[in-house]
């Protein structure tokens, strides 16, 4: 095996989204997405069950698509890698089976590796010598997902700073577009709805931000309050028959989590020393959440990293990204009874 730069395949399927990705070393060289979510707009969200039968249809179909844009074949590859977890069971399973059968019939190692560290890997294929400075805060935000972690080193040190205690972000914003009449998925709906409409004009709560809450949830978030609020003042309009400022109401929701989003970001920064904040997730796509983040961290003196948002959405270039990272710090494969997880721990870079 090239373990300076060994050549990867990476498969994602923990969502929506059928990501197979190949890069050798740190270098992109294919990084191709099937997604479902036209599937499950009919439903307002993401259905596990539909996700899982998706990814069946889509592996083949866009594992040729990816051997074909990077140019190589199956037996070019060093090892495989794979997300194990976090995510849906069912959707994790496709996956970690496809990934199974290509490392034993190809005879090449196995890298099972985490989801959620992946999208802080994706960053190295952005960095011009395929490494990221630590310590590093990454706030990742998806419709799944929403943590905040402190990132000492990407292969052996990641620590859980905070993490939602109810909904996600994304699906904080999906389901308010619901409330508002917008479809599926939330968070480009309210972006445009949110054109032209005035961020202060409503002042909707922001989360565990205040002085009771940070001393217990200091790095946490809360985003089902402020969908509650939202629905309620919605309601109100309605039940005095009074039109419903929609611009207005996505604005100023928008502002809300984009606040507390960056508020926790910025200060995990300056309270442990880290003078580096990363994004990653879906949600990164937000125009407004990476302009208020660009302001903030300048203020503060915090070099701000955001990936290409193809490498920010869930893919399979970051998990081979990671992996590749693993294999060139001397990382053994994992053994092939590993299973999906779907609660599997930040900490739990690789499983073993």
């Amino acid at each position: 095996m090239n373990r300076a730069e060994p050549l990867v395949l990476g498969i994602e399927t923990s969502c929506d989204e059928t990501g197979i990705g190949i890069v050798r070393g740190h270098h992109l060289l294919a990084n191709t997405i099937a997604s479902s979510m036209d599937e499950h707009a009919r439903y307002g969200g993401v259905v596990p069950e539909v996700a899982a039968r998706a990814h069946l249809e889509a592996l083949e179909p866009t594992l040729t698509a990816a051997l074909a844009e990077a140019g190589i074949a199956l037996a070019d590859l060093d090892a495989v890698a794979v997300t194990s977890g976090p995510g849906l069971s069912g959707a994790l399973m496709v996956g970690v089976g496809a990934a199974k059968a290509l490392a034993v019939s190809l005879g090449k190692p196995l890298y099972a590796v985490n989801h959620l560290v992946g999208h802080v890997g994706a960053d190295v294929l952005d960095s011009d010598d395929g490494t990221i400075e630590y310590p590093t805060i990454a706030l990742l935000v998806s419709g799944g997902h929403t943590s905040l972690l402190l990132v000492r080193d990407l292969v052996s040190d990641v620590e859980l700073l905070g993490e939602t205690i109810d909904d996600a972000a994304g699906e904080a914003f999906d389901k308010v577009a619901r409330i508002l009449g917008l479809p599926y998925p939330g968070g480009p709906q309210i972006d445009r709805a949110a054109v032209g409409g005035d961020p202060k004009a409503i002042r909707f709560p922001r989360g565990l931000s205040l002085p009771k809450d940070m001393e217990r949830h200091r790095y946490d978030f809360s985003f089902s309050g402020l969908k509650t609020a939202v629905a309620r003042w919605v309601e109100a309009k309605q039940d005095a028959a009074e039109p419903v400022p929609v611009a207005d109401v996505a604005a100023s929701f928008r502002e809300a989590v984009v606040d507390v989003l960056v508020s926790k970001a910025v200060k995990a920064c300056t309270e442990l020393g880290v003078p580096r904040l990363l994004l990653g997730g879906g949600v990164i796509a937000n125009a407004r959440l990476r302009e208020v983040a660009a302001e903030r961290t300048a203020s503060a003196g915090i070099e701000l990293r955001i990936p290409p948002l193809q490498l920010c959405t869930d893919n399979g270039a970051m998990i081979a990204a990671l992996a590749a990272q693993l294999i060139s710090a001397g990382h053994e494969p994992s053994s092939l009874d590993f299973g999906a997880d779907s609660t599997l721990p930040v900490t739990e870079i690789q499983v073993h």
